[in-house]
């Protein structure tokens, strides 16, 4: 099976190269006749297209955020139309859904803020594709050697790591061998829809802070103030003191079964 993804620079596609044997890299800079030209031969495309959330939200990072999320989803869709290629697997965010209440893919609609409106366009884009689509809503992702936890290692492990402010935010997290068993799960199964990629045991900013310091054997003493994290990110702060409790019933519906379903279970396996 041959698999051609966009975003082929990130944490999440060297997950798949290391997963999947068979990869066609699509470039942001590839005319739409270069893309029909790569997904010759090709089965599934998985777009992962899109500039890091975790950056201070400028005016210009926003037109960035969306341009490199609906323009590469929309000129990729655009090529799969035109294309052999069986079924579309595209990228989008649990921060589709508002904060403190807990979701899965029932509720109805799209947070009010930036990010909920941010996925709902990406979506849409998504969903002119006229091939079998599916979309996955990431939670953070937990790998050793990048995502949102390669970027925390060096603070805990130097005995400065703690809770942002009070602690009680949600988090919703996906250990990173289960997002690749998703891909794996999705394809198998030609299943299409929204798929929440979370595990099924969401936890608060502080039994996080604890299971990490606990498994790096290392105190976690120092909060973080929500005011700091303001003044590095601005409203690009919201990823990460926003409270995501979210669910993903429609794997569980589907028989998805995750090999490590709660915190202990991943931060286990990865370290």
């Amino acid at each position: 099976m041959r698999i051609a993804i966009t975003g082929a620079g990130g944490f999440v596609a060297k997950l798949l190269r290391d997963t999947f044997s068979d990869i066609v890299a699509i470039e942001r800079k590839d005319s739409e006749e270069t893309i029909l030209e790569k997904l010759k031969g090709v089965d599934v495309v998985i777009n992962l297209a899109g500039s890091p959330i975790i950056n201070k939200w400028t005016q210009e990072y926003k037109k960035l955020l969306i341009s490199s999320r609906i323009e590469t989803t929309k000129k990729i869709v655009k090529a799969i139309n035109q294309s052999d290629v069986k079924h579309f697997i595209s990228t989008s965010a649990i921060g589709a859904y508002p904060d403190n209440i807990a979701c899965d893919e029932q509720y109805v609609g799209y947070g009010d803020d930036f990010l909920g409106q941010l996925t709902k366009e990406w979506e849409a884009e998504a969903n002119i594709c006229e091939k079998p689509t599916t979309i996955l809503r990431f939670g953070v992702i937990l790998g050793k050697d990048g995502g949102a936890l390669a970027q925390m290692l060096l603070p805990f492990r130097l005995g400065l790591g703690g809770v942002i402010g009070n602690g009680k935010m949600m988090m919703s997290w996906i250990d990173s061998a289960d997002l690749m068993n998703i891909y794996k799960f999705v394809i198998d199964k030609k299943a299409t829809g929204v798929f929440n990629a979370v595990s099924p045991a969401p936890i608060s900013n502080y039994t996080f802070t604890k299971a990490l310091g606990k498994v790096l054997n290392r105190p976690t003493l120092f909060p973080l103030p929500e005011f700091v994290l303001r003044i590095i990110y601005g409203e690009g702060a919201t990823v990460l003191t926003g409270s995501k409790e979210i669910y993903p019933k429609a794997l569980s519906e589907a028989g998805f079964i995750f090999e490590y379903p709660t915190i202990d279970a991943s931060l286990i396996h990865l370290f």
